[in-house]
């Protein structure tokens, strides 16, 4: 089965588009990872670990995958080991295409998130982004520490809230070190106004980064 050199994931089907470069053909798993490879095969072809992005001397597991979107900011006082104090901010905007395609994912089809006409009536007026969803941000910004971030565990409290199209910010920073690479956070996440919608601590596991080839 052949293997998206964007992404890296197995491409099902004998199907798919391919793309050649340098006399050998590429198949991909979307067409965003198809785009992006042919902004610049090389990069992906020939670069040893295109599953790692490199901000500064900091390598984070971030890939380029569909149509995935957002931008991070890291504050890591020492690259080569996490401490209190270190810290990440993810922000992206949530759209409708992302409630859509999040209440198809999961199942969620609360008509709060996707009836007009029923939210209307509603304490709320109008149609709000899926409270999941704007806390599924805190992961994605956990994905951007330096390591390889598992859960253990995340207390929330959703304090407003978030209307689609709103931009979110995301911020995780290290409370404590538990020791055996785990590690306390604070978890919360703002709108554009800096009020605070989603507040809460998480555990968190961070291994090393696998050497792959």
């Amino acid at each position: 089965m052949p293997i998206d050199p964007v992404c890296g994931m197995d491409v099902e089907g004998t199907d798919a588009e391919t793309v050649r470069f340098e006399d050998e053909s590429y198949a991909f798993c979307s067409e965003d990872c198809r785009e992006l490879f042919q902004t610049a095969p090389a990069e992906y072809v020939y670069r040893p670990q295109p599953h790692l992005s490199h901000v500064g001397s900091v390598t984070v597991p971030r890939i380029p995958y569909g149509r995935a979107r957002g931008a991070f900011d890291l504050s890591i006082q020492h690259p080569g080991q996490l401490s209190v104090g270190d810290r990440v901010t993810f922000t992206r905007s949530l759209t409708e295409a992302d409630v859509r395609t999040f209440a198809e994912a999961t199942g969620d089809t609360n008509a709060l998130h996707l009836s007009d006409a029923f939210a209307t009536e509603t304490r709320f007026g109008h149609r709000i982004v899926h409270g999941t969803l704007v806390s599924g941000l805190i992961s994605a910004a956990l994905a951007c520490f330096p390591g390889l971030t598992i859960y253990l565990s995340q207390n929330l409290e959703f304090e407003r809230p978030v209307d689609i199209g709103e931009t979110m910010h995301a911020t995780c920073e290290i409370l404590e070190d538990l020791g055996e690479r785990r590690f306390e956070l604070s978890t919360r996440i703002e709108n554009d106004k800096g009020e605070t919608v989603i507040d809460g601590t998480a555990v968190v596991l961070v291994d090393p980064l696998p050497s792959l080839s």
